[in-house]
């Protein structure tokens, strides 16, 4: 071919190598996760290494996360973080993938009182990673509260009226079940109440309701009806705690005498994602002992590898209760699958849509 053939179909080949460069996408790790799983402090370190692009989707409640997988997503999203109540059920009806744990070198450091639980076992196989946890605490206002409030029974206090808030979610019904004694002597019943124990729940959750001035869905919400001084006390997360304290607003968190319910977040692929190997990627990046380190920096959530106690301040660790977790666990009645959760749900619908 002559020089001056080659010379005329440069431009043609330039143009066909810029067309594929542009055509060539950066793949998306699509994430239905709850808030703070998804920060840019400990992301973003991934998608640079893995030329990779993470988009996350914030769930308000457990159920949420369900009927958006039963309804279809399963395939729009590739990482979820479901907690303990439902994370058995994802596992055992085919919408996550099971896991190479040989593609998990950090897995092992993981602590195994969470990783010897059956939550996200199934046929003989794997289907998550224990991400973080922690518990579900009383949060409260300390220009109004000198001491911490020693018990859920505050919540039903007059003088509180429109000034409490509670989660949207079955923890709420949860905890009333623990003021009128459910838990005792099993606080696993919790997840299994009968019916009478039921209708009393929603008797008492009723009684609750003039006091409440709003049921928060998200995170986001709660830390707002406290900044605008709507609310004085809550039923809250850690992460909430913390970004009133980083506001500068007066926030205490107690667990008070009754204990309270908290959670195992997982994180797990789902069985649709097209994404697994950069799923899988992922998942080993956030259960490194500095990942978790950086998670907690956000969330102050407990981290499931005990190791990022190791980047930590001494204050830090103790704080995150690292330096007595097994007392600290005694504490929290970790959720567990509910057998009837429809009938939980059907309570809960019933408080809510009360006058």
């Amino acid at each position: 071919m002559s020089r001056q053939r080659v010379a005329s179909l440069l431009p043609l080949l330039v143009a066909v190598l810029l067309t594929g460069s542009c055509t060539k996408k950066t793949p998306t790790l699509n994430l239905l996760v709850w808030e703070g799983y998804a920060d840019p402090s400990f992301v973003k370190a991934f998608e640079d290494e893995n030329h990779c692009k993470i988009s996350a989707s914030y769930m308000g409640s457990s159920d949420e996360l369900m009927a958006k997988l039963r309804g279809g997503s399963a395939g729009t999203y590739d990482v979820i973080s479901p907690s303990s109540d439902v994370a058995t059920s994802i596992a055992t009806s085919g919408l996550a993938a099971p896991l190479d744990l040989t593609k998990l070198p950090s897995y092992g450091q993981l602590s195994t009182q969470l990783t010897s639980l059956p939550l996200v076992r199934a046929n003989g196989q794997v289907y998550g990673v224990p991400f973080m946890w922690g518990p579900d605490p009383i949060i409260y206002d300390t220009t109004v509260f000198q001491q911490p409030p020693d018990s859920w029974n505050v919540f039903w206090d007059p003088k509180y009226k429109g000034k409490v808030s509670v989660w949207d979610d079955l923890s709420t019904v949860y905890m009333a079940a623990q003021v009128l004694g459910y838990d005792k002597p099993d606080p696993s019943h919790l997840y299994n109440l009968t019916d009478e124990q039921l209708d009393a729940v929603k008797k008492k959750l009723l009684e609750l309701k003039p006091n409440v001035r709003k049921m928060w869905a998200t995170g986001g919400e709660l830390t707002n009806l406290f900044q605008s001084h709507e609310v004085v006390i809550a039923m809250g997360w850690p992460l909430n705690t913390a970004d009133l304290k980083k506001a500068g607003f007066p926030a205490g968190e107690t667990i008070p005498k009754e204990n309270t319910t908290g959670w195992i977040d997982h994180l797990m692929i789902t069985a649709g994602s097209e994404n697994k190997e950069l799923a899988q990627k992922f998942l080993e990046y956030m259960i490194e002992a500095k990942t978790q380190k950086l998670v907690t920096d956000k969330t102050h959530y407990v981290p499931a590898n005990p190791q990022a106690a190791q980047f930590m301040t001494a204050d830090e660790a103790k704080t995150l209760h690292l330096d007595d977790v097994e007392s600290y666990q005694k504490r929290i009645y970790f959720w567990q699958n509910v057998p009837r959760r429809a009938k939980y749900t059907e309570i809960w619908n019933d408080v809510k849509a009360a006058q």
